[in-house]
């Protein structure tokens, strides 16, 4: 069996409940970055157990969260070792606006894994970009590096569309597959 591990930080549960999806998906263990930017007790040792790990951030400010940086700067210790070489990495980020310049923060978790030497997985989900196309079909925001999603800034996030965590849902359960080829 696949061992994936979705970490991630939210701010305001949308990401959370992106995380959820992404994780139903992949049948992964979910370790969410508290309000401090901390993991929880044995979160390093599920990480390094892992043979995937998809990552997730709201997007703030055109990129990750700051709790979702000191994370990643932990994750300094690993990276010196090379503990996380050639495991599987995805990642997927929320913000309210359409754009909202969550590719920038995807392109962020990608050089996070490749700097820790690892293989990116994509979303494998073409777009929904037809004039028949529906806010709610998958893959709506049309993402190709990661899964996306889009929260209007007034919404709580049960009301996070159904398109959108269906994409996040079939994104999870893409990197759980190729992580399997992956797996020796």
């Amino acid at each position: 069996m696949t061992n994936v591990v979705v970490v991630y930080h939210s701010g305001y549960g949308h990401t959370q409940r992106m995380a959820q999806s992404v994780a139903s998906g992949a049948g992964a263990e979910l370790l969410a970055i508290d309000a401090e930017g901390n993991l929880p007790e044995g979160g390093w040792e599920a990480l390094a157990a892992a043979d995937a790990i998809i990552m997730g951030s709201p997007t703030y400010m055109g990129s990750v969260s700051w709790q979702f940086k000191k994370f990643a700067d932990a994750s300094s210790k690993p990276w010196f070792t090379q503990q996380w070489k050639d495991k599987v990495f995805a990642g997927f980020t929320n913000s309210a606006t359409m754009n909202g310049d969550k590719l920038s923060t995807l392109h962020y978790l990608f050089t996070l894994a490749m700097q820790h030497s690892g293989i990116w997985v994509g979303t494998g989900i073409m777009p929904s970009n037809s004039k028949a196309a529906q806010r709610n079909d998958l893959n709506y925001v049309g993402s190709f590096s990661g899964a996306m999603a889009q929260s209007p800034s007034d919404s709580g996030a049960h009301e996070m569309l159904p398109g959108d965590l269906e994409t996040a849902r079939l994104f999870g359960e893409r990197v759980a597959v190729v992580a399997a080829q992956f797996k020796v």
